[in-house]
């Protein structure tokens, strides 16, 4: 089997578990896919939206169900979790639309409003509009650009060596970064 038919099998499942999971980069590359043919582009779009729905809507049940479990109560030390809760309180529903969109916030904000007293219906209704321009957006920026991303990638085949470089150059600076945060905190 070619990895054009795998992409082609289960490239749907995987933008979908990746819109969760992951966010901006397995969307756009989903667009890309569409692009090429792989996928079909009003799939790639459906997947990324139902994904990203999907996991915020678990990340916001967490939150609101399991809101003295060890591993939540930690998550609200974090200072991240702070400012989530800080921009909610300012802008409930502004910030349930755009929390998304900012880097840092994908995560924990569906878990940080589920503790809040916030309603479900209210979370349900934008994040579903929230999914659905993001998952849009992000799936359309991959199919627009799909021809010079395709183009850029063709023309710079790494080798093994400098794909295992920059495999370790990333995890040592990933650690490293890790390590100066505990460092810090502590």
């Amino acid at each position: 089997m070619t990895i054009a038919a795998i992409l082609a099998r289960y490239g749907l499942i995987a933008i979908f578990i990746g819109a969760g999971v992951e966010g901006e980069t397995v969307v756009v590359t989903g667009g890309v896919m569409a692009h090429q043919g792989l996928v079909p582009l009003a799939g790639a779009m459906a997947v990324a939206v139902t994904g990203s729905f999907t996991a915020d809507q678990l990340l916001f049940l967490t939150g609101r169900r399991f809101r003295d479990h060890p591993r939540v109560v930690r998550w609200m030390k974090k200072p991240a979790f702070a400012r989530a809760l800080t921009a909610f309180e300012r802008y409930p529903a502004g910030f349930i639309l755009a929390f998304r969109f900012i880097y840092g916030f994908r995560t924990i904000s569906p878990v940080a409003i589920g503790t809040t007293g916030v309603s479900a219906r209210m979370f349900v209704t934008l994040n579903a509009i929230a999914a659905l321009v993001w998952g849009i957006l992000f799936t359309t920026l991959g199919y627009v650009f799909g021809e010079g991303i395709t183009a850029l990638l063709d023309r710079y085949s790494p080798s093994v060596t400098t794909v295992g470089i920059a495999a370790a150059t990333v995890a040592a600076i990933v650690a490293g970064v890790q390590w100066w945060r505990r460092r810090r905190a502590a």
